[in-house]
Formats: C-alpha cells, structure tokens, sequence
C-alpha cells in the first residue's frame, strides 16, 4: 500500500507521523512545496487555545482539541518536552464584551478553568487600560512549530519515509504515480487544488520580541485586541485576523498596533528587543474539512483522497486529534479493500 500526504505543515507531519506510527508496512512519502522553517505554523506561537474555527461541529471540536491536549501532555511530562517546543503556562483570555468570552466547550480540558469574577475584571482592566467585560483563567501549553516540526521530520525520516520538495499541481495525478491513497493537507493551498473557494486566507501578523521575564499569556478577545504569548527563546506579540487578505508582507500599521497594544498590557516591553516581524495566512473555512472523497482520474481510476484542511488558527490545538481521525478512515479504508479482494 502506497499513501501520499500532501502537505508538510502542522497538519501534515503530524497526519504523516500518525499515520506510519499506526501503519508501519505503509509506504509513505511526504510531498510538500515548503517545509519548516517555511510553513505557515513555523511564525505562530503554537498557542493551544482553538480560536477561528468557524462552524465546526462543536463535539468534534471538544474532541480533536483533547486527543491534542493529551498529546502534548505526554510530550511535557517527558524528557521530550524542551525538544519539541511544549511549555505550560498560564492564559488570561478577556474580552470588552461579555457575549464574547462564553465557556467554552473545551473548558473541561484545560487545567483549573474558571470565569473571571467582577472584581478580578475590574483590576484587570484598571491595569490594563481597557474595559472589560468578561473573561476566564486557566493553564494549558503551548508547542511551538519551530521546534515541534523539525523534531516530528526526523522521526519520519527514521521510519523510511520519503520526503519530496515539490509542488503538487493535481492530486490525482499521484494515481498515476502508484499511489493508492493521498491524504491532503495543504491548508491554504487547499483553494486552488480543490477548487474550494470556501477556504479563505485569515492574515495573521506577528511581532517576536526578545522579553525572557514574560511567563503569563494574556489575549484580547476583541476584533481590535491584542495578545501576548511566551515562546522558550521569545514573546509572541499579536496580532491580525484579516479575512480575505492575500497580503504576505509586513505592514507597519499593523507592527505600531501590536507593539503599542502589547505594550500598553504589558510596559515592561517597552525593554524587549524586537527579533522580527513575520506575516502568514491561516487557512479559514466555514468548517473544518476532515473527510474521504473518491475521485475519478482522467484514465477512469478510482482515487481515495482523504482531506484533511481548514483549521483557521488552531492547527497546533486540533493537529494530533485530526491526525487520528485520518488515521480512523484509513484503517477503515484498508478493511474495505481486505475485504474486496475474499
């Protein structure tokens, strides 16, 4: 059996390590036009928190998130943890509407959850320089990209899996290629291979500052808010969410409002050393596509393309959870054609 994965960021190396690590005698290779440090993931914070995900059905939502959560759990409490990037640290996450900041439905796998009291905000917002309304406290991790994927690529490369830099124009031309089963994490890229206009870019611009007394996360739910979250080596200093913005260069109005939105939450950064300034494009969609498609190829094959995109800002938080539930279909996919050939 031959499985192609398209696609070499969060979703796809972790999709691609759960996928040998369930199906060892699989021959598996990697295609992917950019791999870390040049993947969209590797300029977020790695932030796990699921944010910009639309209408996904909230119990599948609850679930990947978990899956993750433990995931990363394992890593942490391992003499893993400084290799692949995981941190626990503590998150105030606020809002200036109270609508806004519900309980949310991954609160029960967060450590210590709870809801922000009036006198709480009111301090909050005193010391911020902000009113708000609403908010909650609690303690999850973060698993930066920058470690986490090159990590995940050498376990790849230890189980015989190929890795191939190369854009891939038609996915079922892998048929063609010998391929039985093409999994498809191509994120953004998803809108033109798929033709699937549903799949928008979400700009996302970043500031990485050099702040190593920074420990506590703090972000505004607020369509103008700003957020902060310690890295290992740096402080992520946020952000944009621009919808249908195709713009991958720095703009510095974007840059004053994140510094002077994060220095107002925090003065001490007033003493950071900027490090860079990045932008990347989050692949928005209406929902989370996690699904098989059978496809017919122009010399009238049969195809098995399992997608696998769409996960706005929360491609770390949902990577290990969605890449079980490929790992699911496959295995379904398998029995199917044991059984075809009885």
């Amino acid at each position: 059996m031959r499985v192609a994965v398209v696609g070499a960021g969060v979703i796809g190396i972790t999709t691609a390590v759960a996928v040998k690590e369930a199906f060892p005698s699989v021959e598996l290779t990697v295609f992917s036009e950019n791999f870390s440090p040049e993947t969209t993931g590797d300029g977020s914070a790695g932030f796990w928190t699921p944010f910009f995900i639309a209408d996904t059905d909230e119990k599948k939502l609850h679930q990947w998130s978990l899956v993750t959560h433990k995931w990363m759990e394992g890593f942490w409490k391992s003499e893993l943890a400084s290799d692949v990037g995981v941190s626990l640290i503590p998150v105030y996450r606020v809002s200036s509407d109270a609508g806004d900041v519900r309980t949310p439905i991954w609160a029960d796998v967060v450590y210590g959850n709870f809801k922000l009291n009036q006198k709480q905000l009111d301090r909050l917002s005193e010391i911020k320089k902000k009113n708000y309304a609403a908010g909650h406290h609690y303690l999850t991790y973060t698993c930066e990209p920058t470690k986490l994927l090159p990590f995940l690529m050498k376990k790849l490369r230890s189980m015989d899996v190929r890795i191939v830099k190369t854009k891939i124009k038609d996915l079922k031309k892998l048929k063609g290629d010998g391929f039985d089963i093409v999994i498809n994490c191509t994120g953004i890229g998803s809108r033109e291979l798929c033709s699937d206009k549903s799949v928008i870019p979400v700009r996302g611009q970043v500031i990485r500052m050099k702040a190593p007394w920074m420990y506590e996360t703090f972000t505004e739910e607020d369509c103008d808010g700003n957020y902060v979250i310690p890295n290992m080596e740096s402080v992520v200093l946020g952000g944009t969410h621009q919808e249908n913005d195709f713009n991958i260069s720095v703009c510095p109005n974007d840059s004053k409002f994140i510094l002077d939105g994060c220095k107002r939450l925090y003065p001490s950064l007033h003493n950071g050393k900027v490090l860079k300034k990045w932008v990347g494009l989050r692949p928005g969609r209406n929902q989370i596509r996690l699904e098989p498609e059978i496809v017919r190829t122009d010399k009238g094959q049969y195809l098995t393309i399992i997608h696998n995109y769409g996960h706005g800002g929360s491609g770390v938080t949902l990577s290990w959870g969605c890449a079980m539930d490929v790992v699911d279909i496959l295995r379904q996919r398998l029995k199917a054609k044991k059984l075809s050939k009885l």
